[in-house]
Formats: C-alpha cells, structure tokens, sequence
C-alpha cells in the first residue's frame, strides 16, 4: 500500500469514527435558526417556512410529539419489554442553544425494536414535556436519541414531575451549570453509564412519529415510557436556564394525531384493567402534573 492510499484509508477510519456520530441525532444545531416561541415568525407554527428542507414541520401528517390519549391506544401483552444493552461511554455535553446535549462519541449500546438495533448516540432535555397523558403535561421530558445502521431513528422518552432528584441530573449538574453560558462548544464529561438512567422496560407507549426540532423528518420509532419519574425543582431550573431560547420553554406544541394510533404494553391483567384505569384517570383540564404554577 503507498503512503498515499494509507493516508486516505486512515482518513476515512477518523472521519467515521468522529465525524458521523455528529449527524446521527438529524437535529439542526443553530439555536438562532427556530424559536419555541409561538408568537415569533421563527416559531413552531412557522419551522416548516424557515428552510425548504424543514417543510415536513408543516406538511407531515405524521409529526410528534403527540397526546397519548387513552382514545387512541391499543392495549397489547405481546410487543415485550424493551430490550436494551447499553454499556458506558465517553460523552461530550452541548448547550446548543434550545437545549443541552450530551453525545457519546462512539455511541453507548443499543436498543433492539422489530428485529432492528438502534445504537444510542445521544440524549437532550425539553421543559415542559412535550408528550402530554390525556392531555396532561409534566414537568421535563428525557430524549434518548438512537439510530439504526440504515439511519432510522427511534427514540426512548421519559417523562419527570417535581418530586425526588433525578441520579442522572446529580451527576451531571456541575457539567450543565460549567456550559450555560457556552455555545455550541463540546464539553468532556468523561464517561457516562446510560444504565443509571431509570427508565423500566415493562409498560410503554409506542407510535410512529416524527423529530421534534426542524427538519420534523418522519418515521421515527417513539418508545414513550410509561411511569413517570421524578427530578427536583433546582434541577428543573439548572436545565432551564443553561436554555437560551428566551421562550422560557423548549416543548414544541402538540400535532394532530391524524389516521394514527398508538400501542401500549402491559402485563396481561393490566390490559384487562386498562380501560377502567384510564377513566378513572382521565384528566384533561389539568396542565402539569406536580407544579402547576411552576416558572419556565
């Protein structure tokens, strides 16, 4: 082999070992491109008019997030629980502006959905959540970002009310507190263990949606899970204000569900009981879960 060719071969081994995972998440990384607020001409209303390529963000009839309305869910005991070998990675932490990322840089273990695998590549935050529970919405919601070897997403939610502190949050808030007044600059948090997120495998929601930022691309996998955990108001505030979107939110506003319905897993007596859960639970005029007066 010359040294030319060498060259070239060792060229592209470090572009895709640093350079892909950079696109894997399909998000757009300049904060001053889109706005969450909704009265700007850069709003959510407006992400599909910015760029020709963001259209979908209007025109898609299959967009997220969405309201898990008990209306629209199928019940089954046969999808199984999520199964998931996630292992410890170096990470970098992004403010990017309307939100804060943290990257793996080789990815950390996968996720296997219908026979696929999903490498898990990334993570970000969104306050309030975006998914709301008949119509209820909580307090902060968890995206896990993965991506298949053919580039399909799928993506696992968590949702949090104001209660105990978040492990994950501990553990990272000196790395989110360092970068709130950076841009765009990538941060070592040295390695991190997705395994001490808590995020349970037995019940959850699943549909076909979409990206919740610009370019809104379809046909992303969401796994929403079903029990809702808990992080502090300090942390809630740490997240919020590292944020540079003068919003004071970085939820995109619910999509219509159009022709889709969603399939949640539960044990075989939870299905049998779901439907008498679900009214009696019913609550649609109440907006967040815990805080209902809580500052974003």
């Amino acid at each position: 082999m010359t040294n030319k060719s060498l060259f070239s071969s060792i060229f592209i081994a470090l572009f895709i070992i640093f350079c892909v995972p950079l696109a894997l998440s399909q998000e757009v990384d300049d904060e001053h491109e889109f706005t969450y607020d909704v009265n700007s001409p850069n709003g959510p209303d407006h992400w599909g008019e910015i760029h020709p390529e963001w259209s979908m963000c209007n025109q898609g009839d299959m967009q997220s997030p969405i309201d898990l309305t008990h209306k629209r869910v199928q019940t089954t005991s046969k999808l199984g629980r999520l199964d998931r070998d996630y292992k410890p990675s170096n990470a970098t932490l992004i403010n990017r502006g309307h939100d804060m990322m943290l990257r793996w840089i080789r990815g950390a273990g996968h996720i296997h959905i219908n026979g696929t695998e999903y490498q898990l590549n990334q993570l970000h935050w969104h306050t309030p959540t975006e998914h709301t529970i008949n119509g209820r919405r909580f307090n902060l919601e968890l995206h896990l970002v993965h991506q298949s070897a053919d580039e399909k997403i799928a993506v696992v939610a968590i949702l949090y009310k104001i209660g105990r502190p978040d492990s994950l949050l501990s553990m990272m808030e000196p790395y989110l507190r360092a970068v709130a007044s950076t841009r765009g600059v990538e941060t070592s948090v040295g390695i991190i263990d997705p395994r001490q997120i808590k995020i349970g495998s037995r019940k959850y929601y699943r549909y076909i949606g979409s990206l919740t930022t610009p370019p809104c691309d379809q046909n992303v996998t969401w796994t929403i899970v079903k029990k809702v955990r808990t992080v502090s108001r300090e942390q809630l505030r740490v997240i919020r204000e590292a944020v540079h979107d003068e919003a004071e939110a970085n939820a995109r506003p619910v999509q219509a569900l159009n022709d889709r319905w969603m399939t949640l897993l539960l044990g075989r007596r939870d299905v049998e009981n779901h439907f008498v859960e679900s009214t009696l639970h019913r609550n649609p005029e109440k907006s967040l879960e815990e805080d209902p007066n809580a500052k974003y």
